[in-house]
């Protein structure tokens, strides 16, 4: 795991390097299918990967984006109409066959279907009307990272091209020597308090929240803790109730519009007791963890996984675990 997390960079810059005529093929295809909406296709990482762009399309685009119920094709065997609509697909392996089946009828239901995949003779790939490389390359440890970070890359690089924005384009051209630099940034100043506790709350808004929500399930991965991922806004609707003293709160800020509902969010948090921790500068009773603003807030947000995955490979470790073998989870999931 910490190698992969460590090739993270070099994932990037491949992919960059050897996409640009798949990259600009899809985003033709969207430009010449105006979609009315976008759905997405995944599960586990990938269905974070695909939040994270949910947000990305959303604020760039201004193209509604849903998450399609895999059940709804392999269990139920209905059929949507999504003439109007675009799809995009996001899976490592492109083998489960729930997804596979979700993706077939969508393109049956008239929806142009593009998908992102570390396998393009995956059938996923084979039954895309535009499959992109992710170019992760091999994946050998169980919890998905530079699969995830490069799916997120390879959407974004789409929709730059798609939307003609060079600001985003600039952004991923950086991106490479930020991830070198997340990767120094020291998040262990969370040992400590997490180790006191058997559960934390994870929180984000926008981009950032489907990056709690990627860090809320490598916590429950690789170290048997539970964390659950919540807005920073829908915590204060109910699960803050279990929030007492010491109990641990990660908040996932980004240099973006929602960064002060965020740092309002975790100095809330900490001034009733909760041990907070965020990723932005001004705190006060809140404690601040190391990040790299990238200049561009999407590229930002991202950005916030590496640190994580650093840690998190570590604190594994620390608690007696085996990140590369976590028990009863395996590579590719068939579910149905």
């Amino acid at each position: 795991m910490r190698a992969e997390i460590e090739e993270i960079p070099v994932a990037v810059e491949r992919f960059l390097k050897g996409s640009e005529g798949a990259v600009k093929a899809a985003a033709a295809a969207l430009a010449a299918k105006n979609p009315q909406m976008i759905a997405t296709i995944a599960r586990g990482s990938s269905d974070h990967a695909s939040a994270f762009l949910k947000y990305a399309i959303e604020l760039t685009a201004g193209v509604p984006v849903a998450s399609l119920a895999p059940s709804v094709a392999s269990i139920y065997g209905a059929q949507l109409k999504l003439a109007n609509a675009a799809t995009i697909a996001v899976s490592q392996s492109g083998e489960s066959p729930d997804i596979v089946a979700i993706a077939d009828m969508a393109k049956k239901g008239g929806a142009l279907t593009l998908t992102l995949t570390n396998k393009l003779q995956s059938p996923l790939g084979k039954g895309a009307d535009h499959a992109i490389d992710i170019a992760a390359g091999p994946e050998l440890s169980v919890a998905a990272t530079k699969s995830f970070f490069t799916s997120i890359v390879a959407g974004l690089a789409i929709l730059a091209e798609w939307q003609d924005d060079d600001g985003l384009r600039q952004g991923l051209k950086a991106l490479p020597g930020q991830i070198r630099q997340a990767l120094e940034c020291d998040w262990d100043a969370l040992t400590d308090v997490i180790d006191g506790d058997n559960s934390l709350f994870v929180l984000g808004r926008g981009p950032t929240m489907a990056i709690a929500s990627e860090v809320a399930l490598k916590f429950k991965e690789t170290c048997g803790l539970h964390a659950e991922a919540y807005s920073a806004a829908e915590v204060m609707h109910g699960p803050v109730a279990l929030v007492d003293a010491g109990f641990p709160v990660l908040t996932l800020a980004a240099r973006d519009a929602a960064e002060a509902a965020c740092l309002a969010a975790a100095e809330k948090l900490a001034t009733g007791g909760a041990a907070a921790f965020i990723t932005a500068d001004g705190t006060d009773k809140s404690r601040k963890l190391p990040f790299v603003a990238t200049g561009h807030p999407l590229t930002d947000a991202l950005c916030l996984v590496v640190p994580f995955y650093a840690f998190v490979e570590g604190y594994a470790r620390h608690r007696g675990l085996n990140p590369d073998q976590p028990p009863r989870l395996r590579k590719v999931t068939e579910t149905h």
